[in-house]
């Protein structure tokens, strides 16, 4: 029996994480789709919504439908987000300065290139408003809450990862979708050990809207450079 949604958050929340941050088609395309799942009585909706959001387009993995399912059930619960589940695993201060320094901080809400309205460090969702002002440490806060999904689907990922490969990986993760970093080669090379390639392949995430930005290009050559450093 469909339960109704007690918080569309946790929502928003689970397909960020599938598939990256989102423009303002995006935004309207899941309001849409938790309108219809109302409706109909039905998930579907947003799970069609999600794969088609989904970064790598080759259909939701059992990771992704898991990370769904758990945002489902946190709307029904009328959870403000996800709940993490914990890996005892967190950012360390390089990592955690390099997002600061990319996503860079901003106090008051505004609409991002995408026309999606965001707030702190890049943080987006429906928990963003016009005219919102919030506190550098209530930025802190909101970034640390999207950094713990990112840090345990990391951690459970690459377990035998350094701080350093770590960060970067989180880092990277961050910024293309969890989605989109499971299947990246950055991972699969990590995991086979073959790690000067993994440190290249960071530079194969350097596209937006189908063009190389310089933006992403220095943030990858520094995401790499920190995966290569020694702890």
């Amino acid at each position: 029996m469909f339960t109704d949604f007690k918080s569309d958050a946790p929502i928003f929340d689970a397909i960020r994480i599938v598939g990256g941050k989102f423009d303002s088609r995006d935004v309207l395309a899941i309001h849409g789709a938790i309108a219809q799942a109302r409706a109909l009585k039905d998930d579907k909706p947003i799970f069609d919504v999600a794969r088609r959001l989904d970064d790598d387009a080759d259909g939701l993995s059992q990771v992704e439908v898991d990370t769904l399912n758990a945002g489902l059930a946190a709307a029904r619960a009328g959870a403000v987000n996800i709940a993490p589940i914990a890996t005892g695993r967190q950012i360390g201060a390089a990592g955690l300065a390099l997002i600061k320094e990319f996503e860079g901080l901003e106090l008051k809400a505004y609409l991002c290139p995408a026309k999606v309205w965001t707030i702190g460090y890049g943080s987006t969702g429906p928990h963003v408003t016009p005219g919102q002002v919030i506190t550098e440490a209530q930025a802190d806060t909101l970034l640390q809450r999207d950094l713990d999904r990112f840090e345990d689907a990391v951690a459970k990922a690459a377990p035998g990862a350094t701080q350093n490969q770590f960060d970067a990986m989180v880092c990277l993760a961050f910024n293309i979708g969890i989605g989109a970093f499971l299947k990246s080669s950055v991972l699969r090379l990590h995991k086979a050990g073959e790690h000067r390639a993994a440190a290249e392949a960071f530079g194969m995430w350097i596209k937006g809207g189908g063009r190389v930005l310089p933006g992403l290009q220095r943030r990858r050559a520094k995401e790499a450079d920190l995966y290569r450093k020694l702890a």
